[in-house]
């Protein structure tokens, strides 16, 4: 499912307000091997509010050809793919035009990563206003995030190739 609503294409880069990414893994239902995820959200505190948050990372994800809803989409199969990810000294560095945004990562994702070549990155509308970059947040409140219908239906999903520095 994809969204199909119009979107304001018009990007402010003022208007993401805090942006943050978070790192986990874990073995999906009906499989045994962890999977890294990479979640990156506006925290909606610009000074313009949530909602214009929200707008500004659909722009951005809209004008970087990612389509939000559930479509995955696979860098390793698309050779200008516009997100990258860059995994070197235990930091997830996730790349796209006007966005840099690096991640401490354990090491269970950094196995996982090894052991898959990628990391499954989402990057949803949805505020999280109580995720702080740099601030733990309990394994009850990521699940509760992450993993709710409106986060994931309002993220673009992605495979992203695990790249590392020669």
């Amino acid at each position: 499912m994809t969204s199909t609503s119009s979107i304001d294409t018009t990007f402010r880069a003022a208007d993401l307000g805090t942006l943050a990414v978070i790192s986990w893994s874990g073995a999906p239902a009906g499989e045994e091997d962890d999977v890294p995820f990479l979640l990156a959200y506006s925290m909606g505190d610009s000074p313009a509010g949530p909602a214009a948050a929200e707008t500004a990372v659909r722009a951005l994800l809209h004008n970087n050809g990612l389509t939000v809803g559930t479509t995955v989409h696979d860098a390793a199969r698309q050779p200008r793919f516009p997100v990258s990810l860059l995994v070197e000294a235990g930091q997830a560095v996730v790349t796209m035009p006007l966005l840099n945004a690096q991640c401490p990562v354990r090491p269970e994702w950094l196995a996982a990563a090894e052991a898959r070549g990628n990391a499954y990155f989402m990057f949803t509308a949805r505020p999280w206003p109580t995720a702080a970059p740099g601030q733990p947040v309990t394994e009850e409140e990521l699940e509760r995030f992450a993993g709710d219908e409106e986060t994931l239906t309002a993220a673009a999903h992605c495979l992203l190739p695990i790249r590392r520095l020669r």
